[in-house]
Parts: structure tokens; C-alpha cells; sequence
């Protein structure tokens, strides 16, 4: 079982650990949970596995009688998981992050389930801390992460990535000719995300006048609620070499083409910079659990793999540091070489091992899990 969701961020790690446990071991039955009515409702059965929904829902800031429900579905959530392991019977359960995570991992740890945890960020969750204590192994994507979790149940693998968006050798031409880019001038890409994009696209907006002064070409990731005034801020300036798409669909050519890009830090955003080996500028989202976009984008910028920016300096800074960034290739060499060095292109292979060790383990010990 592979529980969790609410993000790209979250399901398609999950999809990739899935594959690489069924190139190994092809017999292997798989079943998600996640959220209703969340995106890995629809997103895991087009990849081509069962799916089924928990209840639960996150704490709503700002919202008491949002709010009201929120015991009672946590605990049909765990009811609901509770059954759901009762009738599978797993093997060994996966928690890759996200509201459905809590209940089906802790369920399987009160039914003697073998349970990992895939953890993507550089500072845990607390669902995931708690888990972490009864968890038999916790996949991590960052080093010192024995601070949130037992050492002898750390293992570093880094955050599993979408293969086809990774792969980028001789795909520049075809990057130019699909977003419509002539050689020879620079290109940022600004990939913002959806919801959490406002902050990047506010300081996109305020820079896009020095941007075009300085030849620069741009594709513009909005998401969806700052598509058309992007649109129309492009118009007013007649900014033709500035690409606005509300959603990037072949993020492989973006990569491929881009001199620079300007991302928030998810985990896995930082994951395929660090595969692509691109400098970036990384703008963590400031209402993020834990604050956990500050301490990715700490990981790389302490050591000169990326470049910080707050989110309520885009509007001031923004402008004047790209175009400063573009001015100097030799710095962005040296971030490209700095960011490479912390790829990792087998993280779910490395994952799927785990998964398959535990599996084993428990088909040693007994056909099936018991029930509390």
C-alpha cells in the first residue's frame, strides 16, 4: 500500500516508487490512498493503479466552522484505513507525505505492517516525525536528517523524479522551436507552481520592462489565477520574447532550453534542478508547513548550489538579479557544477529496494498482517 497526495509533489514520487517495485517484481499488487477529492484521485488511475479515498482534510487557517468536522473525519479516516489494511493486506505499507499519509501509516503500524516513509523535505512534518519512531525505514533526500528521525533507520536516497522531465540530451532545439525562442539571447524559465505561484509572479510582473531592455528571453509559468493578468502585462509592454503559459506541460524542454531558472523549493522542484544540473534562483513559499521551502532551499544555497531569494523581496529584487545573473557566465557555471553534485538519479530504485526488502521479510514471517 502507497498512501499519500495533495501535490504533484507528493503523488508522482509515489507513481515512480510504484514503477520501479514492479520492474523488480512484476507480480506485486499495489493499492494507494489518499484524500477525497484531492488530485491523486484522478492522476494515480491514469498511471494505472487502484485507488482508494480517506476522508481527511488539513487544519483550514482562518476558518473555525471549516474547522468543525475535522475530528470526525480524522476519525472515519482512521476507520476507513484501518479496514482498508484489514482487507488488502499488504505486505509493507509507504508513506510519501500528504493528509491520507497519517491514518494509513499509523493503522498499518497497529496491524504489525512493515511501514517507510519517503521523506522529500529537509525538515519533516509532524505527522511524519511522530511516525518516524515506529517506522522500519525512513528514505531521505537530505543529509542530517538522523536530527528528526532514528539514525539506524535513516537511509539517503534522494527524492525519486519524473524520468522523462530529467532527461534532456538533445532536446534544446526542440525546446527553442516549441516555445518559440531564437539563440543566442538568455532564457529564464519561471515555474512558480499553481497556488503558491503569487509572490514570483508579482516580482515577474514588476521586472519585466528591465527584462525586456536587456534582450531577455522568458517562459513564464503562471498557474492558473495570474494567467490573464500575466497575459496582459506581457501585451502592454508588447513583450513578444516573453512566453506566458498558465501550465508548462513539457517541463523537459523548459529545462532544456533555460540558462536560469527561477523555482520555488518543494523537494522535488529542487530534486530535478539538481538532475538537470540548471541555476536557479530558489524562492521558498513562505506559508509552506514548518517552513520547510527555507530549509530545501538552504541545503543548496549554503553550500553555492542556488541562489536565495525571500518572497517578499521578488518585487524589489527579482528583476535586477536575474538580469545581474545572466550578465555572468562564469557564476552561472559554477552553480551548475555546485547543483550537479547533489543528483540523484536512482533515488527510486534505491526506495523500491527497500520496499521489496521489507516485503520479503514479512512473507518470511507470516502470509498476511495481524490484526490488532
Amino acid at each position: 500500500m502507497i498512501s499519500g497526495g495533495g501535490t504533484g509533489g507528493h503523488i508522482f514520487p509515489a507513481i515512480a516508487i510504484a514503477n520501479a517495485v514492479r520492474e523488480r517484481e512484476s507480480a506485486t499488487q499495489f493499492l494507494f490512498v489518499g484524500a477525497e477529492g484531492k488530485m491523486e484521485m484522478e492522476k494515480v488511475p491514469a498511471a494505472g493503479y487502484a485507488i482508494e479515498g480517506l476522508p481527511i482534510r488539513g487544519f483550514q487557517r482562518g476558518s473555525i466552522m471549516k474547522n468543525l468536522a475535522l475530528p470526525w473525519r480524522v476519525l472515519r479516516s482512521m476507520m476507513k484505513a484501518r479496514k482498508l489494511v484489514r482487507t488488502f493486506k499488504p505486505h509493507v505499507a509507504v508513506g510519501v507525505g500528504g493528509y491520507a499519509s497519517g491514518p494509513l501509516l499509523a493503522a498499518a503500524q497497529r496491524m504489525h505492517v512493515p511501514t517507510l516513509i519517503q521523506e522529500q523535505n529537509s525538515f519533516p512534518g509532524k505527522t511524519n516525525i511522530y511516525l518516524g519512531k515506529r517506522v522500519d525505514r525512513v528514505c531521505v533526500a537530505y543529509t542530517g536528517m538522523e536530527r528528526f528521525f532514528p539514525k539506524e533507520k535513516v537511509l539517503f536516497t534522494g527524492n525519486p523524479v519524473r524520468q522523462d522531465v530529467v532527461r534532456l540530451t538533445g532536446k534544446r532545439p526542440r525546446g527553442m522551436e516549441f516555445f518559440g525562442l531564437a539563440e543566442g539571447r538568455p532564457v529564464v524559465f519561471i515555474t512558480g507552481g499553481s497556488l503558491g505561484a503569487r509572490g514570483i509572479n508579482h516580482g515577474v510582473k514588476a521586472a519585466l520592462a528591465e527584462w525586456k531592455a536587456a534582450g531577455t528571453q522568458v517562459i513564464w509559468q503562471t498557474g492558473k489565477h495570474f494567467h490573464e493578468a500575466a497575459k496582459e502585462a506581457v501585451s502592454a509592454l508588447d513583450y513578444a520574447d516573453c512566453k506566458v503559459h498558465e501550465f508548462v506541460a513539457r517541463m523537459d524542454l523548459a529545462y532544456a532550453v533555460a540558462d536560469l531558472v527561477v523555482a520555488r523549493a518543494g523537494a522535488i522542484s529542487v530534486s530535478e534542478l539538481c538532475l538537470v544540473q540548471k541555476p536557479a534562483v530558489l524562492v521558498p513559499l513562505p506559508t509552506a508547513a514548518e517552513d520547510h521551502q527555507t530549509y530545501n532551499a538552504r541545503a543548496l544555497t549554503d553550500i553555492g548550489a542556488a541562489v536565495l531569494l525571500r518572497d517578499a523581496d521578488t518585487v524589489a529584487q527579482l528583476g535586477p538579479l536575474v538580469t545581474k545573473l545572466l550578465a555572468d557566465r562564469d557564476y552561472l557555471d559554477h552553480l551548475s557544477t555546485r547543483i550537479a553534485d547533489l543528483g540523484i538519479g536512482n533515488a527510486a530504485e534505491m526506495i523500491a529496494a527497500e520496499v521489496i526488502r521489507l516485503g520479503y521479510r514479512t512473507m518470511e514471517r507470516k502470509p498476511t498482517p495481524a490484526i490488532a
